[in-house]
Parts: C-alpha cells; sequence; structure tokens
C-alpha cells in the first residue's frame, strides 16, 4: 500500500481544480457581461456625444450656410476637429456643394479590428441646417464623422482591467474556499485515511481510528465513531472465528482429557525431531509409560478418578520434563510417550525414566481419596533400535509391554544387552553412593623410582574399591561414573585426607615421601577446591612439597583460564604440579606453556611396547626430549622389565614407576619395600 496518495489522485486537489475551474469561468462569464455593458454603454455615450456636439454649432452652421460665409463655416469645422474622435466635418449647400470641409485620417490601432467589429470603424451623423423650428426651409446640411477608436481605447482599458480584477478576486476566492474545505473536510480525512492505514486486517479492533480534532460531534466524527463500532464488531467477529478454529485444532491435535498432543499429531513431531537429529548427529529416545494396574482404579474408584488420576500425570510429566528437549504426549488409555532429544548415552535416557518413575509414584489425592499409582516404561532408541517413527515407537510399546510382564514400578531398554548394561550401571551408581559410607574404599601406594639415585623417592595413590560381591572393582570402570554423577567431589577429598594422613605417618615414622594424589577435572572445576586442598594439609601438618597433583590434559581443557589460575595458586604455596598420560591428549603444547608443571608422566601405552614399537619408542623418546628442554622432569608409567628401565634411564628420564619396581601396595607393605629395596641398592654397592 501507498504510504500517501499521488497528489492528482488526491481529492483536496481535484476540487481545487474545480474551484479554480468554476471561479474562472464565473469570473469570464461575469466580466464579460460587464465589458458588453460597458460597450453598448460607450457606443451610446458616442452617439450621445456626438449630437451633443452637432447641437452646439449647429445655430452657427445654419447662420455660416444661410450667410453663405465661408469664414464662419471653417471657424465651425475647425472648432470641431478640436475634438480627437472627429473625422469628418462638412458644411453643405443644399445642392450638396461644401461650403467647409476637412477630413483627418482615421486612427491606427493594433486593437483596431476588434475595435471596429465591436463599435464600427466610424459613426456618420447628417443633419439638416434650418434656421426656424417651424420653418421647412432648409438651407444646408452638417455632416460630422466620428472616429470611434478613442472611445473604443478607453473601453478596452476598462475591459482589460474588468477581466483581470474579476478574473484574480474569482481566483483569491477559490483558494479562500479551497482552504476552508481543505481545513475543515480535507485534512481530516487524511488524517482519518492514515489512521485507518493503521488498522491491522487480523485484529482491526487493536487500533481504532482517531477522531479528527475538533470534529467529535459532527458528520466526521459520527462517521468515525461508527467506523469504529464496525471495526470491533469485525474484531469480536474474527476473535470468535480464531477461538473456533482453533478449538476444532485443538481437538484435532490435543488430547481432550489432558490437554496433551494426541497420537496423530505427536508422530507429526516425531518424523521432525528425527529427521533433525539425523542431520546434527545426535541420538533420541522414545519413552512409552504405562500405568501399572490402571484398571483397578476405574472398577474401584470409578471413571471420573481415573481421569482426575490421568490428568494429574500428564501434570507431573509436563512439570518434571519442562524444556525444548522433551515432548509429552497421550497415545491413548493409560499410555503417555516421552521423546527427549539430544541425548549422550543410553544412560542418560536412564535417568529421566528414573525420574518419570519417582514422579509417578507420588502418591495421588482424589476426592478425599489417597490412591497410589507406579507405571512401567519401555525405552526404544534412535538411530539404534529403529530410525523410522513408527517403528520406533512400536518398539517402545512393545518393550513396555514385556517389562510389564515382569513386574512393575521399572523400565526396561529395548534391546536387552543395552538394558542390562544400564541396569549394571544404574547399580553401580547406586552401590558407588554408598561405598565410602561403608568403608569400602583404600588407598594404595605405587613406589616411584629416581634412575639416577636408584631410591624411593614417592608414591602414587592410587584408590581401590573392594566391593562385597562384586570384588575388586578397577578404577578404570568405577571412576568415570563417579565423575559422572559428581561423587568423585566427596572420594577425592577422602583420597586427599588420607593419603596427607598417611604421608603424615611415615614423615614421623622418618620416611619423607612426597604422595602423589590425582586430582579430576570435575574436582578441579569445583570453586573450593584450592581452599580445600591447603587446608587439607595444614590439618595434618604436611608441608606442601610433599604433595604433587597429577591432573591429566583433559581436565583443564573446558576451562582453561580457571584451571591455569587454580593451578598456579597451588603451585606458588609449593605443591607440584604433574601432567598425567601426557601425549594421548590434544594440544599439549599449547597448554603445556601455560600451566605450572614441574612433571611430565609418560602414559604407560608408549612404555608397554618401548624398543617392541617404533612408533611408541619414538614418542617416548620425544617426551623424555622435550622435558629436558623445557627442564621438566620425565616420570615414566608402567615399566614392567630392566630393558625398559635401562633404556629410560640410558635416555635422561629421571623418575619411573610400574611393576618391575613394585605393583600398588599398601601402606604397611609399602614400607616394608621401601626398607628392603634401598638395603638391596646399597648391598649392590657395597
Amino acid at each position: 500500500m501507498q504510504t500517501s496518495f499521488e497528489v492528482e489522485n488526491r481529492l483536496g486537489y481535484r476540487i481545487l481544480r474545480w474551484i479554480l475551474a468554476v471561479a474562472l469561468i464565473s469570473g469570464v462569464i461575469v466580466s464579460a457581461i460587464q465589458v458588453v455593458l460597458d460597450a453598448n454603454r460607450v457606443s451610446v455615450d458616442l452617439d450621445n456625444q456626438a449630437r451633443q456636439t452637432i447641437a452646439i454649432v449647429k445655430d452657427a452652421a445654419t447662420q455660416a450656410v444661410f450667410s453663405i460665409d465661408a469664414d464662419l463655416a471653417e471657424q465651425v469645422v475647425d472648432g470641431l476637429f478640436a475634438r480627437e474622435a472627429v473625422h469628418l466635418a462638412q458644411i453643405l449647400h443644399t445642392n450638396g456643394d461644401p461650403l467647409s470641409s476637412r477630413e483627418r485620417p482615421l486612427t491606427e490601432s493594433i486593437s483596431r479590428p476588434l475595435t471596429d467589429w465591436i463599435f464600427g470603424a466610424e459613426r456618420q451623423f447628417r443633419t439638416e441646417l434650418i434656421r426656424n423650428s417651424n420653418s421647412d426651409t432648409v438651407y444646408g446640411y452638417f455632416v460630422v464623422h466620428y472616429d470611434t477608436v478613442p472611445a473604443a481605447h478607453m473601453w478596452l482599458g476598462r475591459a482589460t482591467a474588468t477581466f483581470t480584477s474579476v478574473i484574480a478576486t474569482a481566483v483569491i476566492l477559490g483558494m479562500v474556499l479551497f482552504f476552508i474545505f481543505h481545513m475543515l473536510l480535507t485534512r481530516p480525512l487524511l488524517r482519518i485515511v492514515h489512521s485507518v492505514k493503521q488498522v491491522d486486517p487480523a485484529h482491526p479492533d487493536d487500533r481504532l481510528i482517531d477522531k479528527p480534532a475538533g470534529h467529535e460531534k459532527d458528520e466526521l466524527g459520527l462517521w468515525v465513531s461508527a467506523t469504529n463500532t464496525l471495526l470491533v464488531a469485525i474484531g469480536d467477529s474474527q476473535k470468535r472465528h480464531r477461538e473456533a478454529e482453533d478449538k476444532v485444532n485443538r481437538l484435532a491435535r490435543f488430547d481432550q482429557l489432558t490437554g496433551l498432543l494426541s497420537r496423530d499429531s505427536f508422530m507429526e513431531l516425531l518424523k521432525a525431531d528425527l529427521e533433525e537429529s539425523k542431520r546434527n548427529h545426535t541420538r533420541l529416545s522414545v519413552i512409552v509409560c504405562g500405568i501399572d494396574d490402571f484398571k483397578s482404579i476405574n472398577d474401584q474408584c470409578g471413571f471420573r478418578t481415573g481421569d482426575r488420576t490421568l490428568q494429574t500425570v500428564a501434570d507431573r510429566l509436563i512439570n518434571s520434563l519442562n524444556g525444548s528437549r522433551y515432548t509429552v504426549a497421550r497415545l491413548g488409555g493409560d499410555q503417555f510417550v516421552i521423546v527427549e532429544k539430544g541425548l549422550k548415552d543410553g544412560f542418560q535416557a536412564a535417568d529421566t525414566a528414573e525420574a518419570i518413575l519417582a514422579g509417578i509414584s507420588e502418591n495421588i489425592g482424589v476426592e478425599d481419596q489417597n490412591i497410589s499409582i507406579t507405571a512401567t516404561l519401555g525405552i526404544a532408541l534412535y538411530p539404534s533400535d529403529a530410525i523410522q517413527p513408527d517403528r520406533l515407537l512400536q518398539s517402545a510399546e512393545q518393550t513396555m509391554m514385556l517389562a510389564k510382564q515382569k513386574g512393575r514400578d521399572h523400565f526396561q531398554f529395548y534391546v536387552a544387552s543395552i538394558d542390562q548394561e544400564i541396569r549394571d550401571r544404574k547399580q553401580l551408581e547406586k552401590d558407588l553412593s554408598q561405598a565410602l559410607a561403608l568403608d569400602q574404599f583404600h588407598l594404595v601406594y605405587q613406589p616411584q623410582i629416581n634412575l639416577v639415585t636408584k631410591r624411593v623417592i614417592g608414591a602414587e595413590a592410587l584408590l581401590r574399591w573392594e566391593h562385597p560381591v562384586r570384588g575388586l572393582v578397577p578404577p578404570d570402570y568405577f571412576i568415570p561414573v563417579a565423575e559422572n554423577n559428581g561423587s568423585i567431589v566427596e572420594i577425592g577429598q577422602w583420597v586427599l585426607e588420607q593419603a596427607c594422613l598417611q604421608a603424615k605417618l611415615w614423615a614421623d615414622k622418618d620416611l619423607p615421601l612426597r604422595i602423589a594424589v590425582n586430582l579430576s577435572a570435575v574436582q578441579l572445576r569445583q570453586d573450593r577446591i584450592v581452599d580445600d586442598i591447603l587446608s587439607t594439609l595444614k590439618r595434618h601438618d604436611i608441608p606442601a612439597g610433599r604433595l604433587e597433583l597429577e591432573v591429566t590434559e583433559t581436565s583443564f581443557m573446558t576451562n582453561l583460564a580457571d584451571a591455569v589460575a587454580k593451578l598456579h595458586t597451588l603451585n606458588r604455596a609449593g605443591i607440584s604440579i604433574a601432567v598425567d598420560d601426557f601425549g594421548t591428549g590434544y594440544s599439549s603444547l599449547t597448554y603445556l606453556k601455560k600451566m605450572p608443571v614441574q612433571h611430565l608422566k609418560i602414559d604407560k601405552q608408549f612404555i608397554r611396547d618401548l624398543l617392541i614399537n617404533e612408533e611408541d619408542t619414538q614418542i617416548a623418546n620425544t617426551i623424555i626430549d622435550l622435558g629436558k628442554s623445557l627442564n621438566l622432569t620425565v616420570v615414566a608409567e608402567g615399566v614392567e622389565t630392566a630393558e625398559q628401565e635401562y633404556y629410560l634411564s640410558q635416555r635422561g628420564c629421571k623418575l619411573a614407576q610400574g611393576y618391575f619396581f613394585s605393583r600398588p601396595l599398601r601402606p604397611a607393605d609399602f614400607e616394608t619395600f621401601v626398607q628392603g629395596f634401598h638395603q638391596k641398592i646399597l648391598e649392590n654397592n657395597t
């Protein structure tokens, strides 16, 4: 839509043209009438003036012709030529012979064609000369011809002035009328048009037309009021129409009882979610939830109570699974379905399933009745279980039905192996959360040997979990679980306490060893980690130089600046920093330049095939050379043979640990090893 009318299309300018046209035509007509009347008056005046002039000189002309006095006749004729308009004057005898005659040419004028057409070129007058009005004797004739141009010039000047003044008056009056019309009608109409263009066709009653100032009670104000009333009526009609459409769509897309998505609408969204997951290379879970023994609730408490129960379950699902990652729908009956997008793994789906079960299992109060309900869940994963939406939902439904046959209030995955793996993982998490309280953890210490002096200079504290059923659980298995659920923070603090306590006991036995403790990425992200470590040292009266913290490259990759700042603080306090598993991470040199590192630990995977695998040997040599160039101490992990120990010693690696020297030991066994190791070295030297 144009923001303004084109000038030639505006009503005001069209009216202006009409007013000016009418004013001009009226002015022309009025001035023409005045000019015609003035021309008639000039013509009459011209004749009257000629007759008056003839009357004045008639007696003298009669006397001249009667006395045949040529001089007198000439005087009369010359006297007439004093008038500009006289063209010809003659005093004639009765036989036509002139007694006196005079003539001058007609006045030349560019307007003569017009004036001659109106007044004629000249006016001719002929009068009989008689001495007595009672006598019939004619003595001669008096002839006068008048030129019309002098009188026509005066008329033409007046006509021009008349035309100009009348037309100017008409134009001025027209402009005044236009201004009045513009102020009273055109401008208010333009404002109304501008206000109308602001009206939203979809919501006409949101912004009504403004009444022009000063026109609240006249026809324009009444018209605006009537239009606004119409807009409000249209808006109400559209609103009712939209509400009706929304209601129809809601009835088609949503479940009437719970307000959740219907099965058909859910399938449309599931298809879109699968396409999105395919594009983003992410995982997705479909969880079908069936209420356990819902039929008995309907039979014992009534269908109304059953409906209220379904509504409560729907509300709990919505409240507990709030966010764009989740989609909740009702499949029908007592079955609901939940989609969770952006999954990392199946364990995350298991966490969601546990949250759903916990939320549903809370008692429901309906009409003075306390109803206890549980649910059973079936879980299918995309893309491992199915890639088609209907097949994925079918897999989850079938899994839920199979799970109900085995019991209630639990969940089951579609693939049996995955289900068992996740169940084992969840049980492990549960056991891990109780292990510290049940005193199932203990520390073992692996000696660290100085390859130059052949003495034990420290020990790495290693965590062990003695499970009452599983037996000894490998750290590589339970440590990632503890990091994932956050329990590593409490466990790590316990490890630090035990290691510092043991270091104090050894120091009291004149065994001042440096204790190396692993610091996980989760611990390093804690705001109080620096204070917790320093306070632990102070509590056990351990010098900071006796503690070494081992961090992996991945532990500070997520927030380098924060990790570097914390490690610098600990290092300034006197604590040594070692990079564990060096060479297995990313951009090692980039991080190494910023870290306050004293030791590099060669990962045992490079030591295992040392002197056997050329690539591993080259990597180990590179790390040793890098440590030398940066003035860092290199520690070799996993040394198992004398050949490895000798090669590392010759290459300049100063520290080592591994089964060649000793496996990780309990504190008492560690003390015995140190005494025996030093005694053996002493004997060899002597």
